[in-house]
């Protein structure tokens, strides 16, 4: 049986690790055009399609500000962090036109939190790089 890209369905075990962490709120995958590629269960639909929109465009803003100063037309971002009272969105790209983001409380362990994300980061680009599985001999008619 050959297999495919994992789907939007199967990418929640990426978020799982991150919701176990103390101060965790939602997590949330998106493209980077905006779109939901899977997301915590605390989000609703239209919380999690606005997320994934702003997702997309803090991202990019951080980018044309990176460039701005840098005169780097193709910088590469590592995380980017919005503090506020509320607490922390941090968002990190997780592979190519995709981000990984998620909100935590004002009193987390933010290093744990982004080295975590790292870590799923990896693991995420492990299986979405990993080739189709080819058919084996006995799945075939």
């Amino acid at each position: 049986m050959s297999t495919s890209r994992p789907t939007a369905e199967d990418l929640s075990w990426v978020l799982a690790p991150l919701l176990e962490l103390a101060g965790v709120q939602h997590a949330l995958i998106a493209t980077g055009d905006g779109l939901v590629e899977g997301a915590s269960p605390g989000l609703d639909r239209a919380s999690a399609e606005r997320v994934a929109a702003m997702t997309a465009t803090l991202h990019a803003a951080a980018r044309a500000f990176t460039t701005a100063f840098t005169n780097d037309e193709r910088p590469q971002l590592a995380q980017t962090v919005v503090e506020s009272a509320e607490g922390f969105a941090v968002v990190v790209p997780a592979g190519q036109n995709t981000s990984l983001a998620l909100f935590a409380s004002p009193d987390t362990q933010l290093g744990n939190i982004a080295y975590q994300m790292q870590v799923q980061v990896a693991a995420l680009a492990r299986v979405m790089n990993a080739p189709a599985r080819e058919p084996d001999a006995a799945d075939l008619p």
